[in-house]
């Protein structure tokens, strides 16, 4: 397969679902030769018993793997850690997820997306050994083994692994890891991991291991407490990271950035990683994360806001940049999240919403999105637009910043229209 004929065939296993559970990855890791074999045998035969223990396999290769979980900040916390490890010279490799632009920027070693040519040819050999299985491996257990994979073959140092939803059944934790970190935990995904933060917070704290210590970001008092717990229970020396990071400069926007640059620093030492202070300032002040309050130009900002508590961090890092001034608003949100909280959340620093059409097929469609808005008092402006394009060209007409914003896919959709690339859009909806 060429990479075109690689990424249909990948995005078609989406029809297999989210399932979450270990033993299809942990299959695929053997079968692959990333993990041991000999490791599934020494596993119990009750596979209730190994998720609720969150047991995992060795990687083949000798790294570091840092493993990060939590509901906000997971992907700037890895991004961060990324930018330290290679400011002081290691080789890192950084999963993370949902892609915004393309699938490659889900994979990076020393900070550079993988290649076309490496997705498929790694897509290519699974899609061989795989071809007869039953159940058949999801999307992220795929991408994750092929992210292990590649980064075996490369023999990166340091492993940063972002968890694609939950932790404790998540593909990510089918491998042992170096230190667990858990950022802000709220409600976020309840359709598969609970209707409440401490069930959300059991899901995700699943990442812990027996020995293996622990950096959390400050927590709810529910969450804070399963965490206390299944540290204790894995025997797990846990941290709580509670003062930002201030000696130094951080490139990414906004007070709670300062928290996760402290979290990211915190994995780092617990993982037992040398690093200098040179290279801290230097991470710290290169590091890149689009869509995480991204200055585009003067007048757009971008940012991947997707629930309601990122939505309120989103409206705070708002008003330290802008003091009072308000913002055109323009908001996709998908289906399964708590659209009338963001709107709520994003209220105060906006003038009005424009509501475009987008690609993602799980985008609410703004019609439904509008009707939010009738129930509100006093009465929100906001009009619906038949595209992205529309309502930039709306927007431009004023002298007021633009906010684009409710999704990462829908960032990534901004991003490819504003860097003139439209059709460079890999659209997936996981």
């Amino acid at each position: 397969m060429n990479y075109r004929e690689a990424l249909a065939w990948l995005y078609a296993t989406q029809r297999f679902g989210i399932k979450l559970g270990l033993e299809n990855i942990e299959r695929l890791l053997v079968a692959l030769a990333v993990v041991e074999g000999r490791a599934l045998r020494d596993r119990s035969s009750d596979y209730a018993i190994v998720a609720s223990q969150s047991s995992a396999l060795p990687l083949a290769s000798q790294c570091t793997l840092i493993h990060v979980a939590g509901t906000n900040g997971k992907g700037s916390v890895c991004a961060m850690i990324d930018a330290v490890c290679r400011a002081a010279g290691y080789r890192a490799g950084l999963f993370t997820s949902p892609h915004l632009v393309t699938f490659r920027e889900r994979i990076r070693v020393n900070g550079k997306m993988t290649s076309e040519d490496s997705v498929a040819r790694g897509l290519t050999e699974i899609r061989e050994r795989i071809r007869d299985w039953d159940p058949h491996p999801t999307f992220f257990e795929i991408i994750t083994a092929f992210a292990l994979k590649h980064f075996q073959q490369r023999q990166c140092e340091v492993v940063i692994l972002e968890t694609g939803m939950g932790g404790r059944l998540d593909a990510t934790n089918a491998v042992q890891s170096s230190v667990s970190v858990i950022t802000p935990i709220d409600l976020d995904h309840e359709k598969w991991l609970g209707h409440s933060i401490a069930e959300i917070a059991r899901e995700k704290a699943g990442i812990i291991k027996p020995h293996i210590p622990v950096v959390s970001a400050p927590q709810l008092t529910e969450a804070e407490a399963i965490i206390r717990q299944r540290a204790e229970e894995c025997d797990a020396l846990l941290q709580f990271v509670n003062e930002p990071w201030t000696k130094t400069k951080v490139a990414l926007r906004g007070e709670h950035q300062r928290m996760n640059a402290a979290i990211a620093l915190a994995a780092l030492h617990a993982a037992a990683i040398e690093i200098s202070d040179d290279a801290v300032g230097s991470g710290l002040q290169s590091v890149e994360w689009p869509a995480r309050f991204q200055l585009w130009d003067k007048t757009i900002i971008i940012d991947g806001a997707h629930n309601p508590a990122s939505a309120r961090i989103l409206a705070q890092t708002w008003r330290e940049q802008f003091g009072a001034d308000r913002g055109i608003v323009v908001l996709a949100i998908l289906r399964d999240k708590n659209a009338a909280a963001i709107v709520d959340a994003l209220r105060p620093i906006a003038t009005k919403f424009l509501l475009p059409y987008i690609r993602s097929e799980r985008a609410l469609p703004p019609h439904d999105l509008a009707s939010i808005f009738s129930f509100k008092t006093p009465s929100l402006p906001h009009s619906i637009t038949p595209s992205l394009a529309e309502a930039l060209t709306a927007a431009r007409t004023t002298k007021e910043r633009i906010l684009i914003t409710g999704s990462l896919h829908f960032a990534g959709e901004a991003l490819a229209l504003l860097r003139g690339e439209p059709n460079a859009l890999e659209e997936c909806a996981q």
